[in-house]
């Protein structure tokens, strides 16, 4: 299947079944995907918390209209990003570049100022809606990696953000809940948007050129 073939095969799957497990192997791709993803000047400011635990997830369903797919599902993605811009946060994400190139450069010093002059002393809600959008970034990646292990996934903003930030600990970890992302195989028989058709909108409706 080509990748066009496979993001026609994948849905938000409904119904997962309970009994299957999304083997390491797909989901560390899937995880990788995510990592490797593009972000705002490469400042990564989320971080992917897998939920395998049955009694945690049981706890997220209650606070996410009990949608099955959370307990279902093996693996659970929670997307949580940061809740502010903090000088160190940024100086970590420029020292790693720095580490990683072994090389500092002069236009990537400048730009480090200008960050540093700019995000740490702006609103923290700006900030964390602009963090909690690099966070979409990543979960587009991961909907397409798993379309490409051939992984179910139902992308989900259905849930209590402050009642699971509490349920993981996340506020002690600077962190604030964004969307969540199940894993698993999709149950046939009982899922009935499996074979429904894919409705979107037409090409010509939704991609225009200016030449």
């Amino acid at each position: 299947m080509s990748l066009i073939d496979k993001l026609q095969w994948r849905y938000a799957t409904k119904k997962m079944d309970a009994t299957q497990s999304v083997p390491e192997s797909k989901v560390d791709q899937i995880l990788e995907a995510i990592r490797l993803t593009a972000s705002s000047s490469g400042l990564q400011p989320y971080e992917v918390i897998v939920v395998t635990n049955k009694a945690i997830r049981e706890k997220i369903k209650l606070i996410a209209w009990d949608q099955t797919q959370i307990v279902d599902c093996s693996h659970l993605l929670v997307f949580a990003a940061w809740d502010n811009y903090t000088s160190k946060r940024i100086n970590d994400a420029f020292d790693m570049t720095e580490k990683i190139r072994s090389f500092k450069s002069e236009a990537g010093d400048i730009y480090r100022q200008k960050l540093l002059s700019t995000y740490p002393i702006r609103d923290a809600e700006l900030n964390y809606t602009h963090a909690a959008k690099q966070a979409y970034i990543g979960l587009g990646t991961a909907l397409i990696a798993a379309a490409y292990e051939q992984v179910d996934c139902t992308p989900m903003e259905g849930f209590d953000p402050v009642a699971l930030d509490e349920i993981l600990s996340l506020k002690e970890k600077g962190l604030r809940s964004v969307v969540i992302l199940p894993l698993g195989y999709r149950k046939a028989d009982e899922d009935w948007l499996m074979n429904l058709k894919k409705v979107r909108r037409a090409k010509e409706n939704f991609v225009s050129r200016i030449d």
